[in-house]
């Protein structure tokens, strides 16, 4: 799938940083988190920890034993995270070391095959405790990966799980980010910075990558994630199958990549709106990266510079209309707390969306908040635009990418809905 003459060396940074330490913790565990480890889930909570043997260092190698004294699981050790143990082997024991690390990483690449071709350069390699690496994922662009940490646990192990990617994924370049946990103890990074490269020449700017022949930018060290959203790929490829002569308005549109699909499929107009000038310039950019598409280049499409809600109550009063409306809003809760909260939200974005769709009009709504499910999304949607006047018939609801795999609950956080006006309540306004 990707292929260099060889490897490059490792930066001095990764060279130089600590070993783990030797020193193993024994945890026991409550008969809960027992249950759950069995069942191959990747996380210890610190309450669900009942004994262990000494206290540990972020990265340090824990075993979870049952009341028998029996082998659960083995994982890294945080102890400034509620989550304590992120479990990396369950069953039976194992050397976590860099020939693991290889046969770990090697079975997410393979996972991937179908999609890394000649029209698509760009996926997610490892979606952490999904591909059974909690706490890191990994995506590439082209001949550049982006490895983003969510936790200093993995900064001792880092040069050992760095020289085992080159040699299964042997990128140009291999950049770092961090997450906020890492980035709230920088003595523990120990030089590492977010944006660095770990192999391979730093990077300036943007790199350019294909997804489904549609050639866009992406921002590894600035930009939002680790520069782009590549889980919506499949999503858009819908949106794109929906759009032939039709006039549509992107909204939360970030880079532009709906809006783009959307214009290679056919619409007449497009308009992305975004509260962010850069993002917005940015999708301007991947427009011209593709005006050699007959399709983008007839495609009118616009800018608006606005933030999400207002901009639909404004077009809203204006009587603008739209045949497709697609909203993709970022994660509107990061705790249970925020439930309520997300799903107003989700039900005033469905009454301002419906207030610009046209009576024969298609919806596409996305959520990426985590604790809300997938079927309380749905409901949200359905409930508000009855309420609305304007109920929707589904046409398909979808989940989870290839390559963004869902091997536990919490592992859950993508739903969208593809959904048109039922006949009845558009003929009637």
């Amino acid at each position: 799938m990707s292929a260099n003459p060889g490897p490059a060396s490792l930066a001095d940074v990764v060279l130089r940083l600590p070993a783990p330490g030797e020193r193993r913790i024994a945890l026991r565990v409550t008969p809960a988190a027992e249950r759950a480890l069995r069942q191959g889930h990747p996380w210890v909570f610190a309450e669900s920890i009942r004994r262990q043997s000494r206290d540990g260092a972020p990265g340090d190698l824990a075993i979870a034993f049952d009341h028998e004294r029996g082998f659960l699981a083995a994982g890294l050790y945080d102890p400034n995270s509620p989550i304590r143990l992120l479990a990396l082997q369950h069953g039976k024991p194992a050397q976590i070391d860099e020939r693991w690390f290889r046969s770990r990483l090697g079975e997410a690449v393979a996972a991937r095959s179908p999609l890394l071709t000649s029209e698509t350069t760009g996926c997610r390699l490892v979606h952490g405790e999904n591909d059974g690496l909690p706490g890191l994922i990994v995506d590439c662009y082209a001949q550049t990966l982006v490895l983003k940490l969510y936790t200093s646990a993995w900064v001792p192990h880092l040069r050992t799980f760095a020289a085992a990617l080159q040699q299964e994924f042997p990128a140009e370049r291999l950049l770092l980010r961090l997450g906020r946990s890492a980035l709230r103890f920088p003595e523990l990074l120990h030089g590492l910075t977010d944006g660095a490269a770990l192999w391979g020449p730093e990077l300036a700017g943007p790199v350019t990558f294909l997804e489904n022949g549609l050639r866009f930018e992406a921002d590894p060290r600035l930009g939002h994630k680790t520069g782009f959203y590549l889980d919506q790929r499949e999503n858009r490829a819908r949106a794109e199958r929906l759009a032939q002569g039709k006039s549509v308005l992107n909204v939360f549109a970030y880079t532009g990549a709906f809006a783009l699909y959307a214009a290679r499929g056919g619409a007449r107009t497009v308009v992305s709106v975004d509260i962010s000038r850069p993002a917005l310039e940015a999708a301007g950019r991947n427009f011209d990266l593709n005006r050699h598409v007959p399709a983008v280049a007839a495609a009118e499409h616009a800018t608006l510079v606005e933030d999400a809600f207002a901009a639909l109550e404004r077009l809203g009063r204006a009587r603008r209309r739209f045949d497709l409306v697609i909203l993709d809003p970022p994660a509107f809760a990061n705790q249970r707390a925020g439930v309520k909260r997300a799903l107003d939200a989700y039900t005033r974005l469905t009454f301002l969306a419906l207030g610009v769709l046209r009576r024969s009009g298609t919806l596409v709504f996305a959520s990426c908040t985590r604790q809300v499910s997938a079927d309380a999304f749905f409901e949200a949607v359905h409930l508000a635009a009855r309420r609305a006047g304007r109920p929707l018939r589904d046409i398909e609801r979808t989940g989870h990418p290839l390559d963004h795999p869902v091997r536990f609950k919490e592992g859950a956080y993508l739903k969208c809905l593809f959904a048109e006006l039922e006949y009845a309540a558009a003929s009637s306004l």
